[in-house]
């Protein structure tokens, strides 16, 4: 088990972790937003533990890597993930992404990614567009991000706490199981990261366009959703998603919320291995 850091072109420092056999097949993970790699521990202990190599970087202004002012946007974020693949020289990787590193990943896929990529996939990702717009009448409106942002700005931590505790893990629904550490776990993340990369960054997962990067990925792609996630509403994420993908597949789960991987990481994980494997 390694804990490193690469520092890109532009001279931002990315924290990345990179554990078991470095001859094993990849898996590269992105994080979502205001998150860290740490989001995806129990995806990294279960697939280090199947044989696979595991990589997960910390995004810019993110968890312990640099809390650099600008570059908070999509075109820097799959630049440095380009940076950290060729300077490990990862080859015949799988790419996971969740949220806004669901449209990180499947960015670097279709513009950085196509000779070192062989499998792609997406739980809860924001592509192909989140803000509604007359090309896109079943997005969000600004309203939803600016309120993001003012929040964010008031009292972030206070935000950090709501958001967890409510929608992102459907802790908000009737009958749910509260569980306590995964609320402080995700405050812990997002409080770590720069507030600026923080704020900047809900332009860049609101407002990116994917559509070009969907229709250009040829690579198998799993697109995985919550039919009850309230942060990325499935209907316009993945069920528009899928079919921009040439090789995708829609698995869509029932009642699961925007974080499904940390709260049902049993069903998500075997899903994910039977599609790497597959």
């Amino acid at each position: 088990m390694t804990r490193s850091f690469i520092t890109t072109p532009d001279g931002v420092d990315i924290f990345y972790k990179d554990w078991g056999p470095r001859d094993a097949q990849p898996i590269v993970f992105h994080h979502g937003w205001p998150l860290s790699s740490d989001d995806w521990d129990p995806q990294l202990l279960f697939f280090v533990h199947k044989g696979f190599r595991v990589i997960a970087h910390d995004r810019r202004g993110h968890g312990r890597s640099a809390q650099v002012s600008d570059g908070h946007d999509m075109d820097h974020y799959v630049a440095d993930v380009a940076a950290l693949m060729d300077q490990l020289d990862v080859k015949n990787s799988v790419h996971i992404g969740h949220s806004t590193g669901g449209g990180e990943a499947a960015a670097y896929v279709a513009r950085k990614g196509k000779d070192r990529a062989a499998k792609l996939i997406t739980l809860g990702a924001v592509p192909p567009i989140m803000l509604k717009s007359e090309a896109n009448p079943g997005g969000l409106p600004m309203e939803v991000f600016d309120g993001f942002r003012a929040a964010l700005a008031e009292n972030r931590a206070q935000f950090y706490h709501d958001v967890p505790a409510g929608p992102f893990y459907g802790f908000n629904r009737e009958g749910a199981k509260v569980t306590e550490a995964n609320i402080t776990n995700w405050w812990r993340q997002g409080m770590m990261g720069s507030a600026k990369a923080h704020y900047d960054g809900i332009k860049a997962f609101s407002e990116t366009d994917f559509t070009d990067d969907l229709k250009a990925i040829e690579i198998p792609t799993l697109v995985m959703h919550g039919a009850d996630d309230q942060i990325v509403p499935i209907a316009d994420s993945a069920l528009l998603a899928v079919k921009l993908l040439k090789n995708g597949t829609l698995k869509v789960y029932e009642g699961y919320p925007h974080g499904f991987m940390t709260v049902h990481p049993d069903v998500v994980n075997a899903d994910m291995l039977a599609f790497i494997r597959g």
